[in-house]
């Protein structure tokens, strides 16, 4: 399997990730890597019918698609990888898929997150997988759109700090 491009956006498919980074991806098949996508059937649904023309989407747990990178059958298969956070990367990461850069386009602010840009907010969990990342050499692409600048992650995530409940 070749890795054209892969991107952390909690909203997955949407007219920016269909229009703008599957072009810029050129990969035949879309795979949404998440435990939590993979077992909502209306959000499989709906994120299927919102595909680019002429793109599969496949959604499966990140075991399962730790799995299908490694089958030979698909070593040929272009592929754009999608997640909703830094954590599932990591895993695929740690299981041997071979991602070099992440592209962090959208993670949408919710309870106990801090924001750090428009767009990103990050959770103590977060801030631990994407230092990881780091640590392993993964260039972490902050960008909400291609024409944007890129900013730097790890200086915006030493900016924050999360109170620790050592309890």
């Amino acid at each position: 399997m070749i890795i054209n491009f892969a991107r952390i956006d909690d909203r997955l498919i949407h007219g920016q990730v269909a229009t703008v980074w599957a072009k810029k991806a050129n990969a035949k098949r879309i795979i949404i890597c998440s435990d939590e996508v993979a077992n909502d059937n209306v959000r499989k649904m709906l994120l299927k019918q919102a595909a680019p023309p002429g793109m599969k989407v496949n959604i499966c747990e990140v075991d399962k698609a730790v799995k299908v990178y490694k089958n030979p059958i698909y070593q040929d298969e272009t592929v754009f990888f999608l997640f909703i956070n830094p954590t599932d990367v990591l895993r695929m990461v740690k299981q041997g898929v071979p991602i070099k850069s992440i592209n962090i386009g959208g993670m949408a602010f919710r309870v106990g997150k801090k924001q750090i840009t428009k767009a990103v907010s990050v959770n103590a969990e977060d801030v631990k997988a994407f230092d990881e990342l780091n640590n392993l050499g993964i260039n972490l692409d902050l960008r909400v759109v291609d024409s944007d600048n890129p900013i730097d992650l790890m200086k915006k995530l030493k900016e924050i700090t999360f109170e620790i409940n050592n309890n």
